[in-house]
């Protein structure tokens, strides 16, 4: 069995790898009445700084469209299935679409539902390919990852509440009392809902070590019997500088010395809801797959 394995670009994910079985979907996000499309002709950098400019930023789902000519045009290409792994669901319509359209193709293509974004949906990813590459159907690739869908958590916090504010998502006053007292939100996202973890005072640095202690804890009492070497940590950030990424970074290696340690940057999805100065850090378990 010849199965690929799509995704989009939520997952920090922007270049494909069609000899492995990997493809990519853009997500399309709307600046002003522009729509552009992350990966191809938008970039971190262009983003913050339209952001910078005071532009309208929003986000949208895969047009219909483009979806059905990216399944049409990998399964022309010779695989038998698909497995599409798009954002969670409790963040955006794209799952249930993508649901609906896969329903065209007569059992060829399998749509997870893995309630993940950022880094951890990229772990998924990079499971998936992997059992795809070990022959595995596309029914039993889904089960893997919608059982496996909340083996994780994200942790994440912004240098500066005015995007949040511009978007809506935290009011007016208690943005300026929370820059008046140098407050650092910390929030968490576990499959369902970003929900508040904690509020840090100071700077950035304190809340990624609030971040890093919270993972710990995740560590004890979640993963307690697990090898400290299937523990899998992708720290993220957007609109920081290659200094700070590589700060953050060694933070986090430093603090789980034996674990799996990367670096992805967040995808737009988030940084158009967080602004520049995002830092953001995930736990998965790589299992037997």
């Amino acid at each position: 069995m010849k199965v690929a394995i799509l995704t989009d670009t939520n997952s920090g994910i922007f270049t494909p790898d069609e000899n492995a079985g990997l493809f990519v979907l853009p997500m399309p996000i709307v600046i002003g009445d522009d729509t552009y499309y992350e990966g191809e002709n938008l970039s971190e950098k262009e983003l913050c700084r339209f952001m910078e400019q005071g532009e309208k930023v929003t986000t949208s789902q895969p047009p219909i469209g483009m979806l059905m000519d990216k399944l049409d045009s990998i399964l022309a290409a010779g695989f038998e299935e698909v497995v599409y792994i798009p954002m969670s669901s409790s963040m955006s319509s794209s799952c249930q679409t993508a649901s609906m359209v896969a329903k065209e193709y007569g059992g060829k293509v399998y749509v997870a539902d893995n309630h993940r974004i950022s880094v951890t949906q990229k772990d998924s990813v990079m499971d998936a390919l992997r059992m795809a590459k070990k022959r595995a159907g596309g029914k039993k690739i889904l089960r893997h990852l919608e059982e496996d869908a909340f083996n994780c958590t994200i942790y994440l916090s912004v240098s500066s509440l005015e995007q949040l504010k511009k978007g809506g998502r935290i009011s007016p006053s208690a943005a300026a009392i929370a820059t008046v007292l140098s407050i650092k939100p910390v929030l968490t996202f576990r499959g369902e809902k970003i929900e508040p973890y904690e509020k840090v005072r100071g700077s950035m640095y304190r809340a990624q070590l609030k971040m890093i202690d919270a993972l710990h804890k995740d560590v004890d009492r979640r993963y307690p019997k697990v090898d400290p070497e299937r523990i899998r940590i992708g720290v993220a950030g957007f609109g920081i500088d290659e200094g700070e990424q590589a700060r953050w970074l060694e933070l986090a290696a430093n603090a789980f010395p034996l674990a799996d340690v990367r670096y992805d940057p967040l995808p737009a999805s988030v940084g158009a809801h967080t602004g520049a100065g995002a830092y953001g850090i995930g736990i998965t378990v790589e299992g037997k797959v």
